[in-house]
Order: C-alpha cells, then sequence, then structure tokens
C-alpha cells in the first residue's frame, strides 16, 4: 500500500490511474501517540561500544492523503530535556552547554518537505531537522507497518525507521580524547523510530 507518492521517471500518466481504496481510507490527521512510540538513538562511546537512549517526551502529527499522496506530510517535536540513557549524571551532561543546551534549545523538530516510495512498504521521507539553532536536511527510511483498529476504536498506523546523521554537521562537537588513542563519543549517530499514530476525528 503506497502511503507516500511513488518515484516516477516517466511521463505523468499514472495521474489517470484510479486511486488505491484502502488507500484513500486512511486519508486524515493522526496524532502520534506517546505511549506506543519512541525516538531513540545509539552512538559509540570510548571507541570499543554502543550508548543507546531515547527522547520519552515528544509529540507529532502525520497527515496522509491517500488520494494524493504527495500531499503527505509529517512533523514532530522532541522535547530535549527527556532524554534518558539509564545514566543520570549522563543525562545530565547531554542537556548541558557541552551538547544540546536544552535551557538555551529545548526542542528538536523535525518538518518534512517530500516523502516517495522505495519499493514494497518501505519510504524515504525528507525533511528539515532542526537541532539547537542548525537547520539540516535529513532522510529516513521506513517501513509502513500497516493499520488496525485497537480494543478502543481507534485507528492506527504504524511506522518504524532509522536514519544516520553526523552530530558534528549540528554543531554537536563535544569530545575527549582517549589515552589509547581516538575519542570518547563517535560523531555518527544512528536514529530510530517506531511510530504508531491515532487518526483525528473528522472536523464537524
Amino acid at each position: 500500500m503506497a502511503l507516500f507518492n511513488r518515484k516516477n521517471t516517466a511521463p505523468s500518466t499514472t495521474a489517470t490511474l484510479a486511486v488505491d481504496p484502502a488507500l484513500a481510507a486512511l486519508t486524515g490527521t493522526y496524532t502520534i501517540d506517546p505511549a506506543h512510540s519512541s525516538i531513540g538513538f545509539t552512538v559509540r562511546h570510548a571507541m570499543v561500544t554502543n550508548v543507546r537512549g531515547s527522547f520519552g517526551d515528544h509529540e507529532g502529527t502525520l497527515v496522509l492523503d491517500g488520494t494524493d499522496p504527495s500531499a503527505s506530510t509529517a512533523s514532530i517535536d522532541v522535547k530535549i530535556s527527556s532524554v534518558d540513557t539509564g545514566i543520570a549524571d549522563r543525562d545530565g551532561h547531554l542537556v548541558s552547554g557541552d551538547f544540546f543546551d536544552a535551557e538555551t534549545f529545548p526542542l528538536m523538530t523535525f518538518r518534512s518537505t517530500q516523502a516517495e516510495q522505495l519499493g514494497g512498504e518501505t519510504f524515504r521521507i525528507t525533511g528539515d531537522l532542526t537541532i539547537k539553532d542548525v537547520t539540516r536536511p535529513l532522510s529516513i527510511d521506513l517501513e509502513f507497518n500497516g493499520s488496525a483498529t485497537d480494543p478502543y476504536g481507534n485507528q492506527r498506523v504504524g511506522f518504524e525507521g532509522s536514519a544516520e546523521i553526523l552530530r558534528s554537521d549540528w554543531g554537536l562537537t563535544y569530545n575527549a580524547a582517549l589515552e589509547t588513542g581516538g575519542v570518547l563519543v563517535g560523531d555518527k549517530v544512528k536514529l530510530n523510530f517506531d511510530i504508531s499514530a491515532i487518526k483525528s476525528a473528522p472536523q464537524a
């Protein structure tokens, strides 16, 4: 099921194709359910292992247009102070001026600008990721996990995916040298997304 526009290099004859009824039925605005979603990251520590963490406080909106999938959009706001790596001292360092400076820049945001189908249920969402005072493009590869009605009558859609960034591209450059060579914190960060979103009731 193509939630977003399939990349097409042929003449625009596809515009006359019939709309997939199952796809059209998903049209609407969806609110990300933070209780059943996660936004996490993995980064190399001391050159030998990985530190994993997540942001527990986030909100976002998906606008899916099944009749014109290219009009679908995604918007996510993440509260930096909600970072959790399992160690309070490390979390405190991450929100400090050495890293995110959460007091000055409390939110990390993503605003989509383009979406395309890569094949099957795999999609790529491109948009603007803002961390601190730096905004740069980011592409996220996502797998559409399907849609369902939960026991409470909510229509849900699900996605999971990932992306890799260099934290230095967003001004997160703090580091410390190791006596054995190398640095304490890797530059490459893997972002992980597991999203469940609930369809909003139509406006009266």
